[in-house]
């Protein structure tokens, strides 16, 4: 009767996990808020309808915190990330 070795399943270390999001993100993230809260405060002044700041101004402010500002600070990722990967 020959012994069988059992091998030895070796674990594989996960790595820790990690959030997507950094403190890069995040500050991108606050200046788009920012942004829209200055937006909705300028859309709130209490002016001529035709003036230029609550026509105008406000919604170009809201679009680009809504657009460009808060999703570029979703997707962008950061420089190292991509190194560390490539290991």
């Amino acid at each position: 009767m020959a012994r069988v070795k059992e091998k030895k399943k070796v674990r594989e270390q996960k790595p820790a996990f990690r959030f997507p999001l950094g403190k890069r993100n995040f500050a991108i993230i606050g200046v788009g808020i920012l942004i829209l809260i200055i937006g909705f405060i300028v859309m709130a002044i209490p002016d001529d309808p035709d003036a230029f700041l609550s026509r105008t101004l406000a919604p170009i402010l809201l679009v680009v915190a809504f657009l460009i500002v808060i999703p570029y600070g979703i997707m962008s990722g950061d420089k190292q990330e991509g190194k560390q990967s490539g290991k």
